[in-house]
């Protein structure tokens, strides 16, 4: 298992993962959507905001 540790402005995240993958949300019915391998099905993961949103 490998250690993530991300530092944000404001904020640090350290994460214990077996596996990190980044992608790009896309737009999916009035939800986003991100795709992960068929074999995490059945698994808890975490998904973190990378930037800030634009408002």
């Amino acid at each position: 298992m490998g250690n993530i540790e991300t530092k944000l402005p404001g904020m640090k995240i350290e994460i214990e993962a077996y596996q990190v993958i980044e992608k790009t949300v896309k737009p999916g019915g009035n939800s986003g959507r991100v795709y992960v391998p068929v074999d995490w099905n059945g698994k808890r993961v975490k998904i973190l905001l990378l930037e800030p949103l634009d408002k």
